[in-house]
């Protein structure tokens, strides 16, 4: 990920079942090693194994992560500013090039989620620079230090499960690495999206978010599932805009994955 927070949509996990005692939050990490028995309480009783536990409690305190969240600015820059700073140019030039060397590959993706290439592959350029740099944090501590900053609690919680439940089926491990809030692989899934949608793209029988092919072939099976309509446009106003929307809340980086896509895609 570049240095910028993506706010992907709350992802709900249907089939978790309420704990009747939630673990509690802090705005401090002074409670912290408490607090990860309380939550393996209550993740056992959501379902996680025994490795996604163990990664739990395996966990330290990010205050990385926590200095991230309370100093995020680049989503109240201008468009203009948003996409210098991301280096939109240099995204869509190489992301040319990209799909030019891959077509097949994007084309495949194309016929099997209704999801352009262009989209896809600005998406992987502003969330990682094509895999350049998929981040230096702890995922799985990223995302419990969120869960248990008492900030937005409820909003990370589901994503803490997913993550603990992508341990418990080998996607990732306690020692992976991702963004400073806990995002992962090449387009930076929060964990409990990448729990949802994530699909096996290259038939290994591993959803790896490392990999590529996984990692945009997940990509596209969400902006599918959350409703993109195959053959409809992408730019403001457009059926398909709406659908950006759910990968990141931010206006200006919904605005730049639809001027940047359209380019790539002439």
């Amino acid at each position: 990920m570049t240095l910028f927070f993506r706010v992907a949509a709350p992802v709900v996990l249907a089939f978790l079942p309420l704990s009747a005692h939630a673990a509690s939050c802090s705005d401090t990490g002074g409670k912290y090693e408490a607090w990860k028995s309380e939550m393996a309480v209550e993740a056992k009783a959501m379902g996680v194994g025994k490795r996604g536990i163990e990664a739990l409690m395996a966990t330290s305190y990010s205050k990385a992560t926590i200095g991230a969240d309370r100093n995020q600015k680049s989503f109240k820059y201008s468009l203009e500013k948003f996409l210098q700073v991301r280096g939109a140019d240099t995204i869509v030039l190489q992301g040319r090039s990209r799909k030019a060397k891959n077509a097949e590959f994007y084309a495949a993706l194309e016929a099997r989620f209704g999801v352009p290439a262009g989209v896809l592959i600005a998406i992987h350029g502003m969330e990682t620079a094509f895999g350049g740099f998929m981040g230096d944090t702890n995922v799985v501590s990223a995302i419990a230090t969120l869960t248990y900053d008492c900030r937005r609690s409820d909003f990370f919680k589901p994503h803490l499960i997913g993550a603990l439940k992508l341990v418990d089926q080998g996607s990732i491990s306690m020692g992976t690495l991702g963004a400073k809030h806990g995002e992962l692989g090449h387009t930076q899934f929060l964990p409990g999206n990448a729990f949802t949608y994530g699909v096996d793209g290259n038939g290994d029988g591993v959803v790896d978010f490392y990999n590529m092919t996984d990692a945009l072939a997940s990509t596209a099976n969400f902006l599918r599932q959350k409703g993109w309509k195959p053959g409809k446009g992408y730019q403001e106003g457009e059926p398909n805009f709406a659908v950006i929307k759910e990968w990141n809340a931010a206006k200006v980086y919904q605005q730049s994955i639809a001027i940047m896509g359209a380019k790539i895609d002439r």
